[in-house]
């Protein structure tokens, strides 16, 4: 029977209805989850395999999900993106992939070449603060989910649907490890300010600042991208400043990386020179030599929930839902002591 078997056996065997089989199957409301579980065991053990073709010309859909990250270049969007397909899999959707290499034209080109190829809804992890693209696509009611990327537009808000970290949060809690840890010398690489990510972190960062009550000394928040090289760049120039930090909080671990090599060819040891910290904890963080020091949250169910809330929205659900994730700190090797306690780079009293 396998490979030619009908939903009438599989509700035979199920002992419930045709019409029971096909709702589990289309992923409909009104079947009870025991009763669900027993349609899927049975599916699988029979190895039916409905017909595409068919099911789209019923539902008008095609089984397509359309994905824009902004590098694969980044060990983070490739964790978030093999999350989200084995999440896809598993309901029955194919995936296509598009990367804009942080080019907002290149986006908006994606963007609409995925909708031709018949997506049924879009997953974004590119928005900038302004995005005129899913101010579109909100307005025509077309399913999409950002992902850890808002678009500040008032005249948005309810009309998309989020699926992020608390960013605010976990930056607030990195930089306050510095500087309980007695770092008064810190600096920052951001990402570009367009991003609602990097705004987030920034103020996070600011508001451990405030509670020690002490201020960010502007000059030593550098921006850049969320890369390596960038990173790499920038933290040249921070550390050969006259009055260098003597610690860096950098927004993505994969920025960290930048930072790290940069010090090393300055001469400059993490952390006996240099202490540092990251935010997302992507598999490399504790594989290296000095074991990053991080802010973790679970990249791979952010990528599972992405599809998880942009399939509810396919099925009907009315867009505005928001899922946010808890961020922790993971505190491993790459931080240690400021030399001189209370070192200038600060402005305000020490805690």
């Amino acid at each position: 029977m396998k490979g030619r078997s009908t939903i009438k056996d599989i509700a035979r065997l199920a002992g419930v209805s045709p019409m029971t089989v096909s709702r589990v199957l289309n992923r409909r409301p009104g079947v009870k989850e025991e009763t669900r579980r027993r349609v899927l065991d049975i599916v699988q053990r029979l190895g039916y395999r409905p017909s595409l073709v068919a099911r789209s010309l019923v539902t008008k859909r095609s089984e397509t999900l359309g994905v824009i990250i902004t590098t694969i270049r980044n060990p983070l969007y490739l964790e978030m993106a093999q999350a989200m397909e084995d999440k896809a899999r598993a309901m029955g959707y194919n995936l296509l992939l598009a990367s804009t290499h942080y080019d907002r034209e290149l986006e908006a080109r994606q963007i609409e070449e995925l909708r031709s190829r018949g997506v049924d809804g879009l997953i974004i992890t590119s928005a900038h603060v302004e995005d005129p693209k899913v101010a579109e696509l909100a307005e025509e009611g077309f399913p999409v989910v950002l992902v850890n990327r808002r678009v500040l537009r008032p005249d948005l808000r309810g009309k998309v649907d989020f699926v992020g970290v608390d960013n605010r949060k976990g930056a607030m809690e990195a930089v306050e490890h510095l500087l309980r840890m007695g770092h008064r010398r810190v600096g920052i690489i951001s990402g570009r300010r367009e991003s609602s990510v990097t705004r987030e972190r920034l103020e996070g960062a600011k508001e451990a600042f405030r509670r020690h009550g002490l201020q960010l000394k502007e000059e030593w928040v550098v921006e850049g991208y969320f890369q390596r090289a960038s990173a790499y760049e920038t933290a040249q120039r921070l550390l050969q400043l006259e009055e260098r930090p003597t610690a860096i909080f950098a927004m993505g671990d994969y920025m960290a990386f930048g930072v790290y090599d940069a010090a090393l060819q300055l001469g400059l040891r993490v952390p006996e020179d240099l202490a540092l910290v990251g935010f997302n904890d992507i598999d490399f963080s504790s594989m290296r030599a000095v074991g990053l020091t991080t802010v973790h949250h679970s990249i791979a169910r952010m990528g599972e929930l992405a599809v998880e809330v942009l399939l509810e929205r396919i099925g009907g659900r009315p867009p505005g839902r928001v899922v946010i994730l808890e961020p922790r700190l993971v505190i491993r090797s790459s931080c240690g002591f400021a030399q001189r306690m209370g070192a200038r780079g600060v402005e305000g009293r020490a805690p």
